[in-house]
């Protein structure tokens, strides 16, 4: 018998519409998944467990989505929907011409936001591993730190990426610019980090619709599309 937290709670009551005798799916986040009961005590909404899974439901990709900040709701739902297309971590990054300035307490708590912005789509989309938000990075720390294959999405002079010799037993790392792109000197600076310019087409995506694309489109030609 486990009691339920206050926002877990208000889900399942409030935007489920389950009570005291449904039955329910719960995740840890790391994998595993349990069968329950719901059973209420005083206020308290509580599970009983009754069995364990471990479904396998993770894109075989390992991708981090390096995203520059864009304005709060679109960064929602970017997210949101990075999550959905198998994500397996977002870092939020800090570049020139990004609209949203972030720093200090307010910075984490966006972070803390999105964390959570993961977590619901984890509820709504099925996957029992809750991929990690990192901490906002300046756009020179998070090219320090990236490894694997790295590309920036950039729409001109970019490999197509059905031609950007992609495997699906490395990790990949996809940064995409904020609403006003790149400068000159940001491209310089990634290109010599090892980040290879990737292209969609010849079209310009806007930031909140680039990694959603590149996800369904990594995972169509190397993942489990």
């Amino acid at each position: 018998m486990v009691d339920l937290p206050a926002p877990v709670a208000h889900h399942i009551e409030r935007v489920l519409r389950l009570s005291a005798g449904d039955a329910v799916t719960l995740f840890d986040g790391r994998g595993s998944e349990f069968s329950a009961r719901l059973l209420r005590s005083g206020k308290t909404l509580q599970a009983d467990i009754s069995g364990e899974a471990r479904p396998q439901r993770e894109s075989p990709l390992s991708v981090t989505l390096m995203q520059c900040l864009a304005a709060s709701d679109k960064m929602d739902w970017i997210v949101q929907k990075a999550v959905e297309l198998g994500v397996a971590r977002v870092q939020p990054v800090v570049s020139r011409r990004a609209v949203v300035k972030l720093a200090g307490e307010r910075a984490q708590r966006r972070v803390e936001h999105w964390q959570q912005i993961a977590v619901s789509a984890c509820e709504q989309c099925g996957r029992n591993v809750v991929p990690e938000v990192t901490p906002l990075l300046t756009l020179p720390q998070a090219l320090a730190g990236a490894s694997g294959q790295r590309f920036v999405l950039h729409p001109e002079g970019g490999i197509p990426l059905k031609s950007a010799g992609l495997r699906a037993d490395e990790a990949l790392t996809v940064l995409i610019g904020p609403e006003g792109g790149f400068d000159d000197d940001e491209l310089a600076v990634a290109r010599a980090a090892g980040f290879r310019p990737l292209t969609l087409g010849p079209r310009v995506l806007r930031t909140e619709t680039a990694g959603a694309a590149v996800l369904a489109a990594l995972n169509t030609v190397i993942g489990d599309f």
